[in-house]
């Protein structure tokens, strides 16, 4: 099939068939094997490659400016929000911040290990279904009891506002 001769290598001429395809003699260069093109690339590939998302544009901006020396518009007109600076001003007022902190690390583990058990009780068979069942027919009862009547709905206005008050500690 193929023969050597002064270190060439050279292709017979007969017509050899590998997967299915005649090979072809080059007359350039008889080592050199072609690989089939790829397809060119999807619309999609290439609107995504020469559009540069937002995040980089702002990016590029910010360097811009700060480079002039002027502050970015962005940067300067951003106020914190409100609700920031109540937390911030509660934080100042705690005395106690460790117990503060402890307590909600505390009620982050636990929120976690909840997620954990609800998520293990969804994986049982019928525990799901009977206790939407369960939940569906409790609220209804709570509703009949406490919101159907208008005494009963006044009841239970008067209790929730006890309750606000005895935990505020306002009066």
């Amino acid at each position: 099939m193929a023969s050597t001769s002064s270190s060439t290598l050279t292709i017979s001429s007969s017509s050899t068939i590998f997967d299915g395809k005649a090979l072809r003699n080059s007359a350039t260069s008889p080592q050199c094997v072609s690989l089939p093109t790829l397809p060119p690339p999807t619309l999609q590939a290439q609107i995504r490659q020469w559009k540069p998302n937002a995040y980089c544009r702002k990016i590029a901006r910010n360097v811009m400016a700060m480079a002039t020396g002027e502050a970015p518009s962005e940067i300067a007109t951003t106020e914190t929000p409100e609700i920031v600076k109540t937390v911030q001003e509660a934080w100042d007022k705690v005395e106690d911040k460790y117990a503060v902190s402890s307590l909600g690390v505390a009620a982050l583990i636990a929120l976690v290990g909840s997620t954990g058990l609800v998520s293990a009780i969804d994986k049982l068979p019928l525990i799901p279904g009977i206790l939407e069942v369960v939940g569906i027919g409790y609220t209804g009862l709570f509703v009949y009891k406490n919101l159907v009547f208008k005494p009963d709905r006044e009841a239970l206005v008067r209790k929730i506002k006890e309750t606000y008050e005895e935990i505020t500690g306002s009066n």
